[in-house]
């Protein structure tokens, strides 16, 4: 505590004689500590600190003051005013200073320290006077170190409010709103989960939000892709090495699991993990230990895991591929993020999105979009997800001026038209790679033709027209068809 500081004291005490004990006390350390009021009930106390947050630092409070509002009740209401004030009860209920269960009833209402007003011998001071000064000065340190505490916990959470701002989730559809649900309800959670998608749907963005409002917040976000690393790396990337354990091993390496220790840990494309690694990481998940290469002891990690993969890892499973027992370790909470050809108009708020962004930081303004290219937009079947969309508007903002037209959109080196037609006309997806009789192939080709066409139409009338067919045609024939 600098020699300049001046602890401001707030009594609260309805003996005049004890309010006199208490100054002369006091008055032995006057150009470090000062009575600023003095108050006789536990109401008038309350008021004080409300009508004056921060300006008392301690306050010394009889336990059995008069007004009725007293005791931990008082020591509670105080510290709902006024979190950082300290209190330090002086009491003359108990002498036995090691009556424990009055001392932790008082701790626990917020009291930071308590002390006997006297045994009967001492009537000029607090008995214990050098105890009371320092538990004086500690408090007012402690109050430093919880004021400090604050501002630095709010600048955490503005800087976990600004990393979840940039990485928000856009959309409004119903599995979009489905998602963020359940991101809510599972970072409360250390369950570890297992998040499905196709490449480009935004599984990072998901396990960054879960991260970020978990109560791990405050500790590292480690990402790593599974599929990035040579196999022979995989291991000391994820769970490092000691120096000389190979060759080439000229130091110490911290595993990117010590990394995330206390906090999270995303592996993206797990399904990539070579075998050994699996053995390893099923380790870590049963044990909460890891094995370091070229270390014979164990080290403890407390790692959350989030997991993705754009395979069927069930699948993979089946075909030996990934263990059995590693999945289910990871797949206890799964979360299935869905293509963007599924999310109707998340796709133009996606676009709008991405456009404010690429216009602000080429400098560009920002274009309009007309209504034909909107169309489009929404129709194509978006096989790269969110990432493509990204990369179509980047496009776009470099290449369009005021207004985005079809024409802009339906440019090949705007939008892969190329990649719908050999979606549609691959045959072996129509059958599953039998050959079917004509009838149930003809069949099969309307369902999925009519299904095509719906999905491109804005109602079954535009379909029916786009078919050729009379609406009452086409409503006959889905039901034939059994579609719904």
């Amino acid at each position: 505590m600098s020699k300049s500081d001046l602890i401001n004291i707030l009594l609260v005490e309805d003996e005049d004689f004890d309010v006199q004990r208490v100054k002369n006390t006091i008055n032995y350390y006057d150009t470090r500590i000062k009575i600023i009021d003095t108050v006789s009930n536990g109401l008038a106390a309350i008021d004080l600190i409300k009508s004056n947050i921060d300006k008392y630092d301690v306050v010394i409070m009889d336990y059995q003051i008069s007004g009725g509002l007293k005791g931990e009740t008082l020591i509670n209401k105080m510290k709902e005013v006024d979190p950082q004030i300290q209190i330090i009860v002086i009491t003359k209920m108990t002498i036995n200073i090691t009556n424990y269960d009055f001392a932790n009833n008082l701790l626990r209402a917020g009291a930071f320290w308590y002390c006997t007003k006297y045994p009967g011998n001492i009537e000029e001071y607090i008995y214990q006077p050098t105890d009371f000064i320092l538990s004086i000065f500690n408090a007012y340190e402690k109050k430093k170190l919880e004021k400090l505490k604050l501002k630095s916990d709010k600048r955490l959470n503005q800087s976990i409010e600004n990393i979840l701002d940039s990485k928000k989730i856009i959309g409004e559809s119903k599995p979009m709103h489905q998602l963020k649900e359940s991101i809510d309800r599972y970072a409360k959670s250390d369950a570890n989960i297992l998040i499905n998608g196709a490449s480009g749907t935004g599984k990072e963005l998901v396990a960054w939000n879960i991260h970020f409002k978990s109560k791990r917040k405050y500790e590292n976000f480690v990402p790593i892709n599974c599929g990035s690393i040579p196999h022979e790396l995989i291991e000391s990337e994820l769970f490092g090495f000691e120096k000389g354990s190979f060759t080439g091993a000229s130091g110490h390496k911290a595993g990117l699991f010590e990394v995330a220790n206390n906090g999270t840990i995303f592996l993206d494309e797990v399904a990539e993990l070579p075998h050994n690694a699996q053995v390893k990481l099923l380790r870590v998940i049963q044990e909460g230990e890891i094995e370091k290469i070229g270390r014979t002891d164990k080290i403890s990690v407390n790692v959350r895991i989030i997991a993705a993969t754009n395979k069927n890892l069930a699948q993979e499973v089946n075909n030996n591929r990934f263990r059995e027992d590693l999945y289910y370790r990871l797949n206890v909470v799964p979360i299935d993020v869905v293509p963007l050809k599924q999310r109707g108009e998340d796709i133009m708020l996606l676009f709008d999105h991405f456009l404010d962004i690429y216009s602000t930081d080429l400098g560009f303004s920002k274009p309009s979009v007309d209504s034909k290219a909107k169309e489009i937009l929404l129709n194509y079947k978006w096989p790269g997800n969110v990432r493509e969309l990204r990369n179509v508007v980047q496009r776009l903002v470099l290449n369009s001026h005021d207004e985005i037209t079809a024409k802009d959109i339906s440019n090949p080196m705007i939008l892969g038209n190329h990649i719908i037609a050999k979606e549609e006309t691959n045959f072996e997806s129509l059958y599953g790679g039998q050959v079917l009789p004509l009838k149930e192939m003809e069949k099969i080709f309307r369902i999925k033709y009519f299904k095509y066409v719906r999905s491109i139409s804005s109602s079954d009338s535009s379909a029916a027209e786009k078919l050729g067919l009379a609406p009452s045609n086409f409503y006959r024939m889905c039901k034939e068809l059994g579609i719904k």
